[in-house]
C-alpha cells in the first residue's frame, strides 16, 4: 500500500507523534467543553424521557424495535460526553486521556454508526408499510427486526472492538493528546479501515433514507389522489416528516463524513503538512460536535413518526399532571382544615 502521488511503500511506523504538530487548544477548550455540556444536559434529559416511554410501548412491530435500539445508541454515546468535556479541561491526566482513547471515543462512533443504521432501516421499513399498509409487512411479527438489531450491534461491535486492544502501553504520554500517538502499526490500519467502512455504511444508509421517503411521498400522493382527489394536506404532513429526517442526517452527519477522511489520514500517515493537519483538527472537531447534536434531535424524530410515542408520552404526562394537581389540592385542603 503507497501514499497517493508517491511511489513508495506506506511505513506507519515512520509515522510518530513528533512528526506532527499540535493545535492551540486554549479556545477551543473552552468552546468545545461548553457545548458538550448542552449537548450532554440536553441529551440525557430527552433520551432517558425517550427510554422512559418506549420502554413501556411493547414491540409488536418492526418500527418500534428499530426505535427502541435508537434510543438506546443514542443514550449511550449521551454518556461518553462527560469524557470529552472532563479532556479538554484542567481535570485532564494521561491516565484519563488513555481511558478516552481507547474505550469511550471508540465507544461514541460506535453508537454514533448504530444510529445511522437504525435510522437507515426505520426508513425503509416506512416505506414498507407505506407501500402495502395491509399486506403481509402489516402482520409480521417483529422477530426478523429482532435478529436483525442484533446482526447490527454485533457487527459493530466486531469492527470497534481492535481500535480498543491494538494499543501500546498503558497510558498516554504526558504531552501528548492524539490518540493515534497509542495505536500500534496494525491499530493504524485498522482504523483507516474502519473508517472507509464507516463511510460506506453513513452513504448507503443516507441513500436508503433519500429513496425511502422519496418512494413513500409518492406512495401517499397517489394514494389521497385516488381517495379524495387533492393531496395538499397530505403532502404538507409527508414534506414536513421528510425534512426531519433529512434535515437531521444532513445537518449532524453529512459535515463529518467530508471532514473524517482527510483527518484520518492525517492522523494514520501524517499526509498533510502541520497547517493542514490543525485546520483538518479544528475541522474535524467542528463537524463531531454536529453528529453530537444528533442525540438530541432524534427524540424529535420519534415524536413526529411514531404515533404510539406520542399517545403514551402525552398519556403519562396528563397523569402526573393530574397527580401533581390532586397534591395540590390536598394540600390547600389541609391547610383550610388548620
Amino acid at each position: 500500500m503507497a501514499i497517493a502521488g508517491t511511489g513508495s511503500p506506506l511505513n506507519y511506523s515512520n509515522f510518530t507523534e513528533k512528526d506532527s504538530c499540535n493545535a492551540d487548544r486554549q479556545v477551543s477548550q473552552v468552546v468545545f467543553s461548553v457545548l458538550y455540556s448542552v449537548l450532554f444536559i440536553a441529551g440525557i434529559t430527552m433520551n432517558s424521557l425517550a427510554v422512559w416511554v418506549f420502554f413501556q410501548i411493547p414491540s409488536k412491530s418492526n418500527f418500534i424495535v428499530y426505535l427502541k435500539n435508537t434510543v438506546v445508541a443514542d443514550l449511550l454515546m449521551t454518556l461518553t460526553f462527560p469524557f470529552k468535556i472532563i479532556i479538554e479541561s484542567s481535570f485532564r491526566t494521561p491516565t484519563l486521556q488513555f481511558i478516552v482513547c481507547q474505550i469511550t471515543s471508540v465507544s461514541f462512533y460506535f453508537t454514533m454508526y448504530i444510529s445511522i443504521m437504525f435510522l437507515g432501516l426505520i426508513s425503509a421499513d416506512r416505506y414498507q408499510k407505506a407501500a402495502r399498509p395491509f399486506g403481509s409487512s402489516a402482520k409480521c411479527r417483529p422477530r426478523s427486526a429482532k435478529i436483525c438489531s442484533v446482526a447490527v450491534w454485533l457487527v459493530m461491535f466486531l469492527l470497534s472492538l481492535p481500535n480498543m486492544v491494538l494499543i501500546k502501553g498503558s497510558s498516554m504520554p504526558k504531552n501528548q493528546r492524539k490518540c493515534s500517538s497509542l495505536k500500534t502499526d496494525m491499530g493504524l490500519k485498522w482504523h483507516e479501515i474502519v473508517t472507509f467502512v464507516c463511510q460506506v455504511i453513513f452513504w448507503c444508509n443516507l441513500a436508503i433514507i433519500v429513496g425511502s421517503y422519496l418512494l413513500i411521498s409518492r406512495e401517499l400522493y397517489k394514494s389521497y389522489q385516488r381517495t379524495r382527489g387533492s393531496s395538499s394536506q397530505a403532502n404538507r404532513q409527508v414534506n414536513f416528516n421528510v425534512f426531519i429526517v433529512l434535515g437531521v442526517f444532513f445537518v449532524c452527519f453529512v459535515p463529518f463524513h467530508f471532514a473524517r477522511i482527510p483527518y484520518t489520514l492525517s492522523q494514520t500517515r501524517g499526509a498533510f503538512d502541520c497547517t493542514t493537519q490543525i485546520a483538518l483538527y479544528y475541522t474535524k472537531e467542528s463537524t463531531l460536535c454536529l453528529a453530537a447534536f444528533n442525540a438530541c434531535l432524534d427524540p424529535f424524530i420519534y415524536f413526529f413518526l411514531c404515533r404510539s410515542f406520542r399517545n403514551t408520552l402525552f398519556e403519562k404526562l396528563n397523569i402526573h399532571v393530574q397527580r401533581l394537581r390532586q397534591r395540590g389540592e390536598m394540600s390547600t385542603s389541609n391547610e383550610i382544615a388548620l
